[in-house]
């Protein structure tokens, strides 16, 4: 598990080696100039030439770009610094670095003196992780000039820690941002490389341990975490003696009529990752269709139209809780009136893990009182168009700050939000919070998110905390529809294919 830190707190944890624990800065600076050294050098390999431009502001991001330039100069690379900014803004590891260069007879050029040239690589050390406001002026000027001489026609760009433009909490763009190849960021992740649009300037991230040590993490705090293939040990072994009540029961209450196909996603992904039992509650219409889809599952069925919200029917649904480990509600249980009754019924009753999901948000959207029965039992799974229907709000408000917004729901109902996204985030009412990393765009199909909940329930039927289940399960279901894409195509994968690529053993 890796840590995911703001720009304030990364530079606190800066101060903190250097101050506290007494690593001096020039020694971290070298560090990180040898790690985006070793990443240019690899670009300028695919590229077949060894011209590099390192485009460097005053401050110690663009000290990091003059140091790495002055690194690939000693190893026979052609290096030109290009310094932007007003000198007298320079920090004093900025002087220290460019009198070094210059002592080593790097060429180094103010932005009003460089002709552009040919170059196979560029060092981005324009800005670093303290942008705050929207870049203008000569600096925006240089940018657009960048991205017209060199980005257009396919000259590969190094980002040293982040691409000049990104705020490193959101990874919104502030006003213009450089697109990477490849971003050497130092220490940790930073949020707004893991959110978009950051994430895709980023490029390949490449997280280079310069000497932070996670004792100074543990003092500047942390904005989050972000899950990794070695965290796969922490998921539920299968017992050898195990049986299927020992690895638990889920409840799928999905689908309505001409809907099967929610129900039978969700229920095949919990069956993938593991649970013993999975059983679906459904509308009698689709029992034979869910039986030869899924024989492996357990079919249970009621008729809307003579059940709907009589006590009859809340008999039944309660019944059928308290047979479940974890429960899913909502995957295509449509718009009907009794859909209100169904959710209000189980949210009301039921003390098992449920994964609100779908139309069980909707719902929720709709008739907001629902929200008096939420608990700490409840995992809610919307997309940014379901919790923009939750919030009252828009989509691209939320896109704004999906963080933000993950963390004021989850605090606010007292529930794990898993806000869905390219980049899905996972907050919960401790204020933990998870960043996936995982998945591709094979994944965004219909039936995706109904996947999702069956993961996250069969690993909570398993015995996983709430937040666990919800981070873990979002990594997994991520990991599975990269597998699928490898088999599929990035076109060609379906949300069964992503469910049938789940591994919920992959320790």
């Amino acid at each position: 598990m890796n840590y995911v830190v703001t720009g304030a707190q990364m530079k606190q944890i800066d101060r903190d080696t250097i101050e506290r624990i007494g690593i001096p800065s020039m020694v971290l600076m070298e560090r990180a100039a040898l790690a985006v050294a070793e990443a240019a050098e690899e670009r300028a390999a695919q590229a077949g030439g060894r011209r590099i431009l390192a485009v460097c502001g005053t401050g110690n991001n663009g000290a990091d770009g003059i140091a790495a330039g002055r690194i690939l100069k000693g190893r026979g690379y052609d290096v030109t610094v290009l310094l932007t900014g007003d000198p007298e803004h320079a920090t004093a590891e900025h002087r220290a670095q460019q009198a070094i260069a210059e002592q080593l007879e790097v060429p180094v050029v103010q932005a009003d003196d460089f002709v552009f040239g040919d170059y196979d690589v560029i060092l981005d050390a324009l800005f670093g992780i303290g942008l705050s406001r929207e870049i203008a002026g000569t600096c925006k000027e240089l940018m657009v000039l960048l991205t017209e001489q060199y980005q257009k026609r396919g000259v590969r760009v190094v980002a040293v820690d982040i691409p000049s433009g990104i705020q490193a909490d959101t990874g919104a763009v502030m006003g213009i941002a450089l697109q990477a190849d490849v971003t050497v960021t130092f220490g940790y992740r930073k949020t707004g490389l893991l959110l978009f649009p950051g994430r895709s300037c980023a490029g390949r991230l490449v997280v280079a341990d310069i000497g932070f040590s996670d004792v100074s993490v543990k003092r500047s705090g942390w904005d989050g975490m972000v899950l990794g293939a070695e965290d796969r040990k922490v998921l539920p072994a299968r017992q050898m003696d195990g049986n299927k009540g020992t690895f638990g029961k889920v409840l799928v209450i999905a689908g309505s009529r001409g809907m099967s196909g929610a129900a039978y996603l969700s229920a095949l992904a919990a069956c993938r990752t593991g649970a013993g039992l999975v059983k679906i509650l459904t509308v009698s219409e689709n029992r034979e269709i869910l039986q030869n889809l899924l024989p492996e599952a357990i079919v249970a069925v009621y008729d809307p139209e003579t059940l709907a919200e009589t006590a009859e029917f809340r008999t039944l649904l309660e019944e059928q809780c308290d047979w479940a480990d974890a429960i899913v509600l909502g995957p295509g249980l449509g718009q009907e009136s009794y859909v209100e009754y169904m959710v209000e019924a189980v949210l009301s009753h039921a003390y098992v893990p449920i994964v609100l999901d779908a139309d069980g948000l909707n719902s929720v959207a709709a008739h907001p009182y629902l929200t008096q029965y939420f608990t700490e039992n409840v995992i809610v799974t919307p997309h940014m168009g379901e919790m923009a229907r939750l919030c009252a709000t828009t989509v691209s408000e939320l896109k704004q700050d999906p963080v933000h917004a993950a963390r004021e729901y989850s605090g606010r109902y007292r529930v794990v939000c898993v806000l869905k996204d390219a980049a899905t985030v996972i907050a919960d009412k401790d204020g933990t919070l998870y960043v996936n990393a995982s998945g591709c765009s094979a994944m965004a199909k219909g039936g995706s998110g109904d996947v999702l909940s069956g993961v996250i329930a069969g690993l909570l039927a398993r015995g996983m905390e709430y937040t666990d289940a919800a981070a873990y399960g979002v990594y997994l279901h991520g990991v599975a529809g990269e597998a699928a894409a490898k088999e599929y195509g990035e076109n060609g994968v379906l949300a069964r294919d992503i469910a049938n690529a789940i591994e919920g053993d992959q320790r």
